[in-house]
């Protein structure tokens, strides 16, 4: 089916994605719209995976300040070039995540900053949970990895649910804009403060 220039301008403002993509993507999905964005979403993954190992040394320090002074976030998010990191797309990237931030208070970047003490010691109170509940021995330690995944998906900036689209995680919205803005992006650190609350490990 002839894929029209309406549905191309939907598609692209909805994504982002070249025009070209945007066609393509149309008539390999019968001009179904909602079918055209996962493929281009699926596109840009595999764009991103190509691109997550390369070096960045360029980024910003991104600030947001929430609750009437109350709440306050700096966090450091790096790319490639210095270009892209004065971007609109990627100011606002920064922006969003360091808001999220405020938000949903994470504990660490990504999982593999979990220090081993925190994970053994979560590890244990699963599977002690897990007998209490009578659970029989061999799912035991299926259903710990599960409350594991759970926990780093409370705690990991990455893993959790993106506050402002629960359909997707801090971690695909970034993997969206390496997609869109061609560069690796990396969140590397991050501190919140709240009035009144002590920092702790």
């Amino acid at each position: 089916m002839a894929v029209t220039a309406e549905q191309v301008q939907e598609l692209r403002r909805k994504t982002g994605a070249g025009i070209m993509d945007c066609k393509r993507a149309l008539e390999e999905s019968g001009g179904d719209v909602e079918k055209a964005m996962t493929l281009l979403r699926k596109q840009g993954q595999a764009r991103a995976d190509a691109r997550m190992s390369r070096e960045t040394a360029e980024g910003i320090i991104a600030s947001y300040v929430h609750a009437g002074g109350r709440i306050g976030v700096l966090v450091e998010v790096n790319c490639e070039t210095d270009f892209v990191a004065r971007t609109d797309e990627f100011q606002e990237l920064a922006h969003n995540l360091a808001m999220h931030i405020a938000a949903e208070s994470p504990r660490y970047v990504r999982r593999e900053e979990v220090p081993e003490d925190v994970v053994e010691r979560e590890k244990e109170v699963y599977r002690a949970l897990a007998e209490k509940e009578g659970k029989p021995e061999k799912v035991i330690d299926r259903i710990v990895e599960g409350r594991l995944n759970k926990f780093y998906s409370e705690v990991c900036l990455l893993e959790q649910t993106y506050v402002r689209d629960d359909e997707r995680t801090v971690n695909e919205l970034v993997r969206d804009a390496i997609a869109k803005l061609g560069e690796n992006i990396v969140v590397s650190r991050f501190v919140r403060f709240q009035v009144g609350e002590q920092e702790s490990e």
